[in-house]
């Protein structure tokens, strides 16, 4: 009864069977636009070869990666020449590529490059707006989808290096055309909770997987962020405009994780060479403030403290001695002054002195009273004044001026005529 039915194996063997066989298929030509790109470390390509209306997985193994001229990229149009076969580990066809060449640029790199010009122009890229990413963060934010490798891999990778740290999850859509709008809204929702730093992205894929990091309106949320980031959009050949705004770029999840926060075995080396620092720190002090005991204890002063007041004394019978000096000296001084004093005239014939005073008063007298206008006027003669200055001459006044008369007993006014 089970006769007629056949395993999964012996179908696609028939299958490959049947286009192996197929000369059709043997050498097809076929163009279209690369994505999915990918480098294996022997040498080997893998990647997808797309057009509007389907989509087929290539292969092209090392030795004709050596002949081409040109490193493919996701993105690019090219002309390939291969044979269609089948994989019989998943039953898939794929065209294994044994010539490709250049057929322009797809709409999607052309995109990705205006755009990145355009942000580089405006200076969204450079250095200068970079933020230092915290050594020791408390808080950690995250925006990526909720499911999937990539937060698996964060989380796993935080809590192992550093365990002391908060990971606040901001659950997005990273992939499809609400996705750019989303993450930019969660980002700026991000800046709410104060977070120390924030990794943005997701895991691997296509170009067309990624496009959402390579929208304008991430990357502008990303350059207003006030708060450091660490854009992980990808594998480690997948570069995005998040990348080149972004504070910190990383080559994968879990390279932003290593980033962001330090590992604690590190931690624990840097405080035991501390410690190990500041113990010879203390001693290297504590043997210095030693020694210094150990001269100041070997002193002789200490030894015999009797010197100390000996050497006071000294001092201070010099002392004594220059005041002694000092007040002998003034007083001796002080008594030459006296005795001149003593000697003068002053104090021999103090009579003749006032005699002598008295003679120069009266002769100082008889002076003022010569020159005094008061005597003048007692002669006979008068003072005229006219505005209470003394008249000299007849062309000081005119007719009708009113002058005032100063005689010996008393003043009269008269008028001019």
């Amino acid at each position: 009864m089970n006769e007629k039915y056949i395993s999964i194996g012996q179908l696609t063997r028939y299958i490959k069977y049947k286009i192996d066989n197929d000369p059709n298929l043997d050498e097809v030509f076929i163009k279209g636009e690369i994505s999915n790109f990918k480098a294996h470390s022997r040498g080997h390509y893998y990647f997808t070869i797309k057009d509007e209306e389907a989509r087929i997985n290539a292969v092209m193994f090392a030795t004709n990666v050596k002949k081409l001229k040109f490193l493919p990229q996701d993105g690019m149009k090219v002309l390939v020449t291969g044979k269609i076969s089948v994989y019989p580990a998943n039953g898939g066809y794929q065209i294994y590529v044994s010539d490709m060449t250049e057929d322009g640029i797809g709409n999607l790199y052309i995109a990705y490059e205006q755009l990145k010009k355009k942000l580089e122009d405006e200076g969204l890229f450079d250095k200068v707006h970079k933020k230092p990413i915290p050594r020791i963060p408390d808080k950690i934010g995250v925006v990526t989808a909720p499911t999937g490798a990539a937060i698996r891999d964060i989380i796993s990778t935080i809590k192992r290096r550093w365990p002391l740290s908060e990971i606040y999850l901001f659950p997005a859509l990273v992939q499809g055309e609400f996705a750019a709008r989303d993450i930019a809204r969660q980002i700026q929702n991000a800046e709410d909770f104060n977070v120390d730093v924030l990794i943005v992205g997701r895991g691997g894929g296509s170009i067309e997987d990624l496009w959402s990091f390579n929208e304008e309106v991430v990357a502008r949320a990303i350059y207003n962020a006030k708060t450091p980031i660490i854009s992980a959009v990808g594998h480690e050949i997948d570069f995005t405009i998040a990348d080149f705004v972004a504070d910190m770029r990383a080559p994968t999840p879990t390279g932003a994780a290593e980033m962001a926060v330090p590992n604690i075995v590190d931690i624990l080396e840097l405080i035991k060479q501390l410690e190990i620092r500041l113990y010879k720190n203390v001693k290297h002090k504590l043997d210095i403030y030693k020694n210094k005991v150990e001269d100041l204890k070997n002193r002789k002063i200490l030894k015999n403290p009797v010197m100390l007041y000996d050497i006071k004394e000294q001092k201070l019978d010099i002392l004594l001695d220059k005041v002694k000096y000092f007040m002998t000296d003034l007083v001796n001084a002080k008594n030459n002054e006296l005795a001149q004093i003593k000697r003068s005239i002053v104090f021999r014939e103090p009579n003749k002195i006032l005699d002598i005073k008295k003679n120069k008063y009266l002769n100082i007298i008889g002076k003022l009273e010569a020159l005094s206008p008061l005597l003048t006027i007692k002669r006979g003669y008068l003072i005229a004044k006219k505005d209470e200055k003394v008249i000299t001459s007849v062309l000081d006044v005119k007719s009708h001026d009113r002058i005032d008369l100063t005689m010996k007993d008393g003043n009269i006014e008269v008028e001019v005529i």
